[in-house]
């Protein structure tokens, strides 16, 4: 299995920007330090539900502060963006990372209709553009000559430069968080970011991907070879005992939820669809030992925890992207990393 740490930090106090963002700086190079697979970034705007907003400038200073550490993309809210200056930026970072980057890409926020607004556009578009948003920054990574006569852009370039480190381009996976969604990519053999749900639920994503991707005619190699690149989101924190953990996670992540919720209620315009966020499970829900069906998140002490992965491995999941959305102290979190490097992801990493 391989692990990432996701930078997903919701900080609310706007006085504290510059420490909370250098911070994130730090957990990143502990993250590279501790022996994990990959630093993942977010993008939300307004808010501060992810403090630094825009990854693509902050995947630059952490590529410059790592050297081995792959950089992930959870994801770049592709339709928000010229799919031409993406390509420019991420062929960028590619070569400053020496080709670490994988780029996750999806239509925006399933929540946050209001980030649309801000930019200018609204839910319904940024559905529409995706597929060609993400036709466009394939054919500007890997093509000289670039004629595009499409619904949403017109363009003519003669190339991108630099061009990309990896060839033909970095990994490409898109957001997926329903069944249907999971299946359309299987069909494409486009690989997929999948986010939430029971352990069940995705168990079942996972082999519906795979079966589809099959049926639709790929070889055992190609499917095999998605497979390895379908990571996992997940929140976690570990301390030494389950309650404590559970102290320590569960009441900041109902309160960060509960914020959420009423910047969503003041600030998503009326007539825009959009999904309602579920509430986290309440502590009563939390068993001694893990219960698969249920909405669990990946917190407790180091034992439950990796009965948790444990459970996941098993149900085919390789690769897991992990936050604690950035509620925890600094200590805990420093703390709760080592937990899972240090008595965790040996088990895991055995062939």
């Amino acid at each position: 299995m391989q692990f990432g740490h996701f930078l997903y930090p919701m900080k609310f106090d706007d006085t504290r920007d510059d420490q909370e963002i250098d911070q994130c700086l730090d957990e990143a190079v502990l993250a590279e330090k501790l022996g994990m697979d990959a630093i993942w970034f977010a993008e939300h705007y307004f808010t501060g539900e992810c403090v630094y907003g825009d990854p693509l400038v902050f995947a630059s200073a952490v590529a410059v502060k790592t050297s081995r550490i792959k950089l992930g993309f959870g994801i770049i809210e592709l339709p928000l963006h010229n799919p031409v200056r993406i390509a420019h930026q991420t062929a960028l970072l590619d070569n400053l990372s020496k080709g670490r980057l994988m780029v996750g890409t999806g239509r925006g926020s399933n929540y946050n209709a209001y980030e649309y607004v801000g930019f200018g556009t609204e839910p319904a578009l940024g559905k529409r553009q995706l597929e060609e948003a993400e036709e466009l920054l394939i054919k500007a990574w890997t093509t000289d000559n670039v004629k595009f006569d499409g619904e949403f852009w017109k363009v003519a370039f003669p190339s991108v430069r630099p061009r990309p480190f990896q060839k033909p381009h970095p990994p490409l996976s898109r957001a997926a968080s329903t069944l249907p969604s999971v299946i359309e990519m299987a069909k494409i053999g486009r690989p997929v970011l999948i986010r939430g749900g029971t352990f069940d639920a995705t168990a079942e994503q996972i082999e519906a991907y795979r079966d589809n991707m099959s049926e639709s005619g790929f070889s055992d190699e190609a499917v095999q070879n998605n497979l390895d690149q379908i990571w996992v989101w997940r929140e976690m924190h570990i301390a030494d005992t389950n309650d404590q953990a559970w102290d320590e996670y569960l009441p900041a992540h109902y309160k960060a939820y509960e914020h959420m919720e009423a910047v969503r209620r003041e600030w998503n315009p009326d007539g825009m669809e959009m999904n309602i966020q579920r509430p986290p499970m309440k502590r009563e829900g939390y068993g001694k030992i893990p219960n698969p069906s249920v909405g669990e998140l990946l917190i407790g002490g180091p034992e439950r925890v990796a009965d948790q992965i444990a459970m996941m491995r098993d149900m085919g999941i390789k690769n897991l992207m992990l936050t604690n959305r950035g509620l925890i102290s600094k200590e805990n979190t420093v703390k709760s990393l080592r937990l899972l490097n240090e008595k965790i992801t040996p088990k895991f990493r055995v062939d």
